[in-house]
């Protein structure tokens, strides 16, 4: 009871929103003393001798063991790098495949030039042997195109006489059983057989009279008389 009455007497005198605003002053204060009383130890580094690497030990790195390695440090140190320059020079067979590199890489101005003018030649062929091409060709339009005419023409005459040949054939069967066959049925087919089979003997037989009339006329003997029926 008496703690709760003091805190109501204490609010009434200073008042609660006053402390309130009080407080972040107060803590930036705070955090500017700290800043103010820090004081680290100073950073203790070696810049006058140079770091060089024990190539003996395990704990170095391989990739300062390189000579690579080697001419960054004599590059940065000089000579108290303790790195012999004689070593930091490219061997005979790295110079070959320097100077081969230079060469591929960086050719000189006539290289570059002859390079330039057999480029130049190459495509100048080859627009010359397109350009031949494309004349042959056009030299072969006319024949070219009356043959797709006549492939087309008789394309078409032989489709004529396939669709005339077929009615033929089914008007001869209409004929002979007397009704309408259909193209696909084994009676159709079986005719279709025959017929061909017929034809087929009657121009081998044909073909085997003019044979012996053309023997006849070459040897001078009048030809056999036709048969009578």
């Amino acid at each position: 009871m008496a703690a709760s009455l003091l805190s109501r007497r204490t609010a009434r005198v200073f008042g609660i929103s006053s402390i309130n605003s009080l407080l972040p002053s107060l803590s930036q204060c705070v955090i500017l003393q700290q800043v103010a009383g820090y004081n680290p130890k100073p950073l203790r580094l070696n810049l006058k001798t140079p770091y060089i690497p024990d190539k003996n030990s395990e704990k170095t790195p391989e990739w300062q063991k390189t000579v690579k390695y080697d001419r960054t440090l004599y590059g940065k140190y000089g000579a108290a790098s303790g790195v012999d320059p004689v070593k930091l020079w490219p061997t005979h067979e790295q110079l070959d495949e320097m100077i081969a590199e230079e060469k591929e890489w960086h050719p000189p101005l006539e290289k570059m030039l002859e390079n330039i003018a057999v480029k130049e030649k190459e495509r100048a062929e080859k627009r010359l042997a397109r350009e031949k091409l494309i004349a042959a060709n056009m030299a072969k339009m006319p024949k070219m195109v009356a043959d797709w005419k006549r492939e087309k023409h008789e394309a078409k005459k032989k489709q004529k006489e396939d669709k005339a040949r077929r009615d033929r054939l089914l008007a001869e069967a209409r004929e002979r059983f007397g009704y309408a066959l259909d193209p696909r049925s084994p009676k159709f087919l079986e005719m279709v057989s025959e017929i061909e089979k017929e034809e087929k003997k009657k121009r081998k037989l044909l073909k085997r009279r003019q044979k012996e009339q053309q023997q006849g006329l070459a040897g001078g003997a009048p030809p056999p008389p036709a048969a009578t029926s």
